[in-house]
C-alpha cells in the first residue's frame, strides 16, 4: 500500500484516512484485502501509532474497514469501488483542478452545480 504524508495537506491521520478512502473506491484496495498493522504503517510513514490508529478509527466508522483484534484491519464486505472509468475522470477533474489553481473545496462546488 503506498500512501504519503504531505506537509500542509491536513493532519497526518487525515491524509491517511482519506488516501486509504481512495484505495478502497478506486479498488486499488480490495473487499477483505488486509491493511498493514498500525504499528507497521506508523514505522513505514513515520508518525505515531496513535495517528494511524485514528485514521484507522474513522475508516472503521465510516464503514469502510473491519478491525478485529489478531486478525487485524481488512477492507469491509461492505465497501464498494467506482468503476475505472469514473475513477479516471475524478483523477481528471483534481488534475484540471490543480492546474487551475482551485482548492478541493472548489472544485466540490464545481460537481456539486453539475451534479
Amino acid at each position: 500500500m503506498i500512501i504519503e504524508i504531505s506537509a500542509g495537506a491536513g493532519s497526518p491521520s487525515e491524509q491517511i484516512r482519506d488516501r486509504v478512502t481512495g484505495l478502497i473506491t478506486t479498488g486499488a484496495l480490495a473487499r477483505g484485502e488486509r491493511l498493514p498493522s498500525v504499528r507497521q504503517l506508523a514505522a513505514d510513514l513515520q508518525v505515531a501509532p496513535g495517528t494511524v490508529a485514528k485514521a484507522y478509527r474513522s475508516l472503521e466508522a465510516d464503514g469502510l474497514v473491519v478491525s478485529r483484534p489478531g486478525s487485524g484491519t481488512r477492507v469491509s464486505d461492505q465497501a464498494s469501488s467506482v468503476s475505472p472509468a469514473l475513477a479516471r475522470a475524478a483523477r481528471r477533474l483534481a488534475s484540471t483542478g490543480r492546474e487551475d489553481g482551485r482548492d478541493l473545496e472548489d472544485v466540490i462546488r464545481v460537481l456539486r452545480a453539475v451534479w
